[in-house]
């Protein structure tokens, strides 16, 4: 059997937000599942969207599982949604298994006539939390491309990061020392 990849690295992505602030139509503007290039290497990005369950509050765990990035998403238009977002990273720090990599998304940024949340208000959120930050139109496609393709760097950075052996663990044999072989009754 043949388990040859068609990329280098997998991540898994996951959409939160409250309902109706454009979680679905920013995944069906970008697909599912697609394959970047980055640094030349092939990145697939599974991207997954809570699918109204968002409306129950909390996420079911397994919608964690094997998490690499997460997107917070929030609507322009609708100020509540906004003021939620850091109940959702409270329930990433307590179901994401470690997840580091979030990226801020105030979408529907077509709308602005209809804006109650600021950019400046986004990007004050985004400092505070440590993220990136991207307003965006999912109707438009505006911005989308970019802000997958700069969490998926910061992922793949992150894993590289975490790939590194911790220097200190590794023992080097000196020149002159034995090693000792443990004898055992068998071959």
């Amino acid at each position: 059997m043949d388990f040859n990849t068609d990329y280098d690295y997998l991540f898994k992505i996951l959409l939160l937000g409250d309902s109706s602030v454009g979680k679905s139509s920013i995944m069906l503007r970008y697909t599912k599942i697609r394959t970047i290039n980055i640094d030349n290497k092939k990145v697939k990005l599974q991207i997954w969207d809570t699918a109204g369950q968002e409306k129950f509050r909390t996420i079911v765990r397994s919608y964690y599982r094997g998490t690499k990035g997460i997107i917070l998403v929030y609507d322009i238009t609708n100020v509540e949604t906004f003021n939620n977002i850091k109940s959702w990273v409270k329930e990433i720090d307590t179901y994401g298994e470690n997840v580091e990599n979030l990226l801020l998304v105030g979408n529907k940024n077509d709308l602005e006539s209809k804006r109650q949340v600021t950019t400046k208000m986004g990007q004050k959120l985004a400092e505070e939390l440590g993220v990136a930050f991207f307003e965006t139109s999912a109707k438009n496609d505006t911005n989308i491309e970019p802000a997958f393709f700069g969490l998926a760097k910061k992922i793949k950075e992150t894993e590289i990061q975490t790939d590194i052996p911790n220097r200190d663990n590794i023992i080097k044999p000196t020149r002159g020392s034995e090693i000792k072989r443990e004898e055992s009754g068998c071959c």
